[in-house]
């Protein structure tokens, strides 16, 4: 069972690649936990969430999602925890059976790493994640496990950063008249604020927001940003910004019909509030 709006390579995977594999995928709006709790069934084995949601920002009750999946024996709760880090959230203490992450992004923060990293709080599950890992060969080289563990030992000051950054931003964003709307979980205007703030301890440096006007207005936008690279990706020390629907319309397909042509993702680079990262 996976959330309804998940970032387009998970669902891209969960849609063409496991079904393949005899996987049934079932997609919910994990927002309203009633409907999680009447869409699990017997044959249910796992449900996975992530939080806040890539790019519409979206927050899941973890604790909340956990304590229904765990009425059910059997059912794990898998939380992809990349946008937050292992700084700002920590979905096992909330519950969460199985933590991932994109290590590429917040986890090293210097965009040299292709590296997945998954942390869980059982032995029995650990052994068998660790024997899939060996059969299937999916170890980093020693190298990235280098540049990986480098990048940990700034996550706090990196994180801390960023969160400072894209506050700072969103806040002008959400003041300037040419702006319809801006997504950050912490703004006030966050739909689920009291909920990012009960469960994390802070905000990554993601922000969705929306241009008034049409598509051409969104492009236009884009091709004039002087210190924002125009790129896919996040969590590094640069500046990004992206417009989502062009890319996420073929493996987001369920949201697909939600995004607007004039959303825009930016990511704040880490850098300090007197530098080149802010528009």
């Amino acid at each position: 069972m996976l959330l309804n709006c998940l970032h387009g390579s998970t669902n891209r995977y969960f849609r063409t690649i496991a079904s393949e594999l005899g996987l049934k995928a079932v997609f919910v709006d994990c927002t309203k936990l009633e409907c999680l709790e009447a869409a699990i069934t017997p044959e249910t084995k796992l449900v996975w969430i992530e939080t806040p949601t890539n790019p519409t920002m979206k927050v899941i009750d973890i604790q909340g999602c956990a304590d229904i999946v765990h009425k059910h024996k059997g059912v794990l709760l898998a939380v992809d925890n990349t946008f937050m880090s292992a700084y700002f959230q920590r979905p096992l203490s909330l519950g969460a059976d199985i933590c991932m992450y994109s290590a590429t992004k917040y986890m090293n923060g210097h965009s040299d790493v292709v590296m997945g990293l998954v942390s869980v709080n059982d032995s029995d599950l650990y052994d068998k994640l660790k024997f899939l890992q060996y059969a299937l060969g999916a170890v980093p080289s020693p190298f990235d496990a280098y540049l990986c563990n480098r990048g940990l030992k700034t996550l706090s000051i990196r994180m801390k950063q960023h969160f400072h950054n894209a506050l700072v931003i969103a806040r002008y964003l959400e003041s300037d008249p040419r702006v319809e709307k801006v997504i950050f979980p912490g703004l006030t205007s966050h739909p689920q604020y009291e909920l990012i703030k009960r469960q994390s301890t802070g905000c990554p440096g993601m922000i969705s927001f929306y241009i008034k006007g049409n598509l051409e207005r969104a492009t236009t936008f884009l091709k004039n940003l002087k210190l924002f690279a125009l790129a896919e990706s996040l969590g590094g020390y640069e500046s990004l910004a992206e417009h989502p629907t062009p890319w996420y319309r073929a493996g987001l397909m369920v949201l697909a019909s939600a995004l607007h042509s004039n959303l825009q993702g930016a990511s704040p680079g880490g850098g300090c509030s007197s530098c080149v990262y802010y528009p």
